[in-house]
């Protein structure tokens, strides 16, 4: 039984999973916390029900980091045995291979902006704050943040954030890259909720197999990744979806297949 985190399946979306957070009054996220984050994650791999992924925190923030005061009771030696693990359970979300969403409001800093940049979208209340603020401690992000900030907005803007430690509005935050959208405050979980459920009865496989490609093609040269695209190119050929499209648009024209992720 989790304590701070649930995976729902609203029925007026169907297939969408909605990973939720409420540890109150901050979201920090503490081990137990990030354990929970990615137990849900998991989940949503492997249900069937379940075609896209939405993130949310609640109406007034995402989460506010980590749990400084559990972090500053730990020694360096667990603190070392522990990291992999930071950086497992903030992944976690970059694991789904399935379209994923954060839905951002109020705060997103620290361990909590580095869950969100193992998300497909990330879509922003435009009140909301976003950063990498560790340095200010006396510390680096120890989540992912160093990399994926990087590989999602650049070296330049990425070291310029985590140099300073500067928390940016969400409108800057669109101008960096580092969101994909900003809305109003009430319209964030709605406007996340629509953009996952255009994924509900599409073709999952197809998707899937896309995502693997780009997202590992993003680590290796262009031959290399070339020759993943190929290698799951030809592994989706030999699915049912695969069949089903073509077929119906041969019989129908485009965008009237029915798929069943097989």
């Amino acid at each position: 039984m989790t304590q701070f985190v649930k995976l729902q399946t609203p029925e007026d979306h169907t297939g969408v999973g909605i990973i939720c957070i409420d540890r109150p009054p901050h979201n920090l996220l503490s081990r137990q916390v990030q354990m929970e984050i990615a137990a849900a994650a998991e989940e949503t791999n492997r249900r069937s029900d379940i075609s896209a992924v939405v993130v949310y925190g609640g109406p007034k923030t995402l989460a506010a980091g980590a749990d400084i005061k559990e972090l500053h009771s730990m020694t360096s030696a667990e603190l070392r045995a522990d990291a992999r693990r930071l950086q497992r359970h903030l992944g976690a979300i970059a694991d789904i291979g399935k379209p994923t969403v954060m839905a951002i409001t109020g705060l997103a800093v620290g361990a909590g902006l580095e869950l969100c940049l193992g998300a497909d979208r990330r879509i922003a209340a435009a009140n909301a704050k976003l950063g990498l603020p560790e340095t200010k401690f006396g510390i680096m992000p120890g989540g992912g943040g160093t990399q994926r900030l990087a590989r999602l907005i650049g070296p330049s803007k990425a070291k310029e954030l985590i140099f300073t430690g500067r928390v940016i509005e969400a409108t800057e935050a669109l101008d960096f890259g580092l969101v994909d959208e900003v809305v109003a405050p009430d319209d964030v979980l709605g406007t996340a909720l629509a953009w996952a459920r255009q994924f509900s009865g599409a073709a999952s496989m197809a998707i899937s197999h896309s995502k693997r490609a780009i997202d590992l093609g993003m680590e290796v040269d262009l031959a290399v990744g070339l020759q993943i695209e190929e290698r799951l190119f030809v592994d989706i050929f030999d699915t049912k979806d695969r069949k089903n499209g073509f077929q119906s648009f041969i019989d129908d024209g485009p965008g009237r297949a029915h798929y069943n992720g097989d």
